[in-house]
């Protein structure tokens, strides 16, 4: 498990949150990141974008989330694609989502095997006269290879160029600055779990008495948790 399990009432908050600032009449799309070869048949470990996951909670490779808060059918205001899973795949790639478990991660109602986007986004295209395309413009990233988004881009603008095309990036800066008490619980809860476990390590390698650098206990709100205890002043934790 990557993380402890989080609520999915949070997705739905944040999922709403940046539907209440879209303009009428238009869609967004959400692509999960690309999974990156290190050779052969041998990948990097998947790191999910961190939109779709803020958005949805899935995370999971070759996903999808659509908004279209305007949709004709209800149904297809909040839509979730996911990848194929079976028995086979499962020995081979790991275990996947179904679109029950999908659905109560997210709950998003809607959810389609990803190789039924190409006969179901057309018909919701039509209906929309502006696309919110995912993008990053933060002034210290550093654009090195193509994205999966960047890819979806270049085919929708050459496939519908009469779209209004709008970067999602102002509503995501906005609404991600702001935590939920979720959020901020979650959080402090994990970094302390990490604490804790590193204790527990230390304590059946070194006996009872444990050495913990006391910075780890004041890491509980820098932005990522430590990989390891650091070096420094130390205290015992009996």
């Amino acid at each position: 498990m990557k993380y402890l399990p989080i609520s999915p009432q949070l997705f739905t908050k944040n999922r709403l949150k940046f539907s209440q600032q879209m303009q009428p009449k238009s869609i967004a799309v959400f692509n999960s990141n690309d999974v990156f070869s290190t050779g052969a048949d041998s990948t990097l470990p998947f790191e999910q974008h961190r939109n779709i996951f803020y958005l949805s909670g899935v995370d999971q490779e070759e996903s999808i989330l659509i908004l279209f808060p305007s949709a004709t059918e209800v149904a297809h205001r909040e839509i979730l694609f996911v990848k194929e899973t079976n028995d086979h795949i499962a020995i081979w790639e790991g275990a996947k989502l179904s679109k029950s478990q999908a659905t109560a991660a997210s709950e998003i109602q809607t959810v389609y095997w990803l190789k039924e986007f190409d006969s179901v986004f057309p018909t919701l295209i039509a209906e929309a006269s502006s696309f919110y395309f995912n993008n990053n413009n933060h002034y210290r990233q550093a654009v090195e290879m193509e994205t999966r988004d960047d890819r979806f881009l270049k085919m929708i603008k050459s496939t519908y160029p009469s779209l209004e095309f709008i970067p999602n990036y102002p509503i995501m800066e906005t609404i991600r600055g702001v935590k939920e008490p979720e959020e901020i619980a979650f959080r402090i809860f994990s970094k302390i779990t990490i604490i804790v476990s590193e204790f527990s390590e230390r304590r059946a390698v070194n006996g009872s008495s444990t050495k913990v650098d006391k910075t780890a206990f004041c890491s509980l709100s820098s932005e990522e948790p430590y990989a390891y205890l650091p070096s420094g002043r130390e205290i015992f934790v009996n």
